[in-house]
């Protein structure tokens, strides 16, 4: 028996606007260094089309912070969401690693930050990348491990 599960992809535009206060914090704009921040339409754009499993988990993220600020989080003073997303953070780690995740994933996709960080705006593929050749003896534990998951054709 498959289990179906159903995600709900969309943010109100009260989240939108509170998603936005937070990764644009998290990876301000830097004008001394000519970079956008995770805020810049383009690439919050990209965060909202990219939520997937994270959607739960941020809504829940958005709800704790809302509650927190007594309102919503995004039309509090920037001087105080440290006070309002610390007590969170520490009893939700997990809540914000999820952001942090969906955040960095589009933040470094986006084609003016990999250039300003010397890379060829590119997929990796077909050129690829020069990987350099590293210690294989790393991977012995992992080999001897033997494999980790279930073989369909043994059940």
């Amino acid at each position: 028996m498959k289990t179906e599960i159903h995600l709900q992809t969309k943010l109100s535009s009260a989240q939108s606007r509170t998603l936005a206060v937070l990764v644009g914090s998290m990876i301000p704009a830097s004008d001394e260094h000519g970079m956008p921040g995770a805020d810049d339409p383009l690439i919050f754009a990209d965060i909202l089309k990219s939520l997937g499993r994270e959607t739960p988990a941020i809504q829940q993220l958005i709800g704790l912070l809302d509650q927190g600020a007594g309102g919503s989080f995004a039309n509090l003073p920037i001087e105080q969401h440290q006070s309002v997303l610390e007590p969170v953070r520490e009893k939700h780690p997990l809540l914000l690693a999820a952001l942090i995740t969906a955040t960095a994933r589009c933040y470094y996709r986006d084609d003016r930050v990999m250039e300003s960080l010397g890379m060829e705006a590119r997929p990796p593929f077909p050129k690829g990348f020069e990987v350099h050749e590293g210690n294989w003896a790393l991977l012995d534990p992992v080999k001897a491990r033997g494999p980790i998951w279930r073989n369909p054709d043994r059940e």
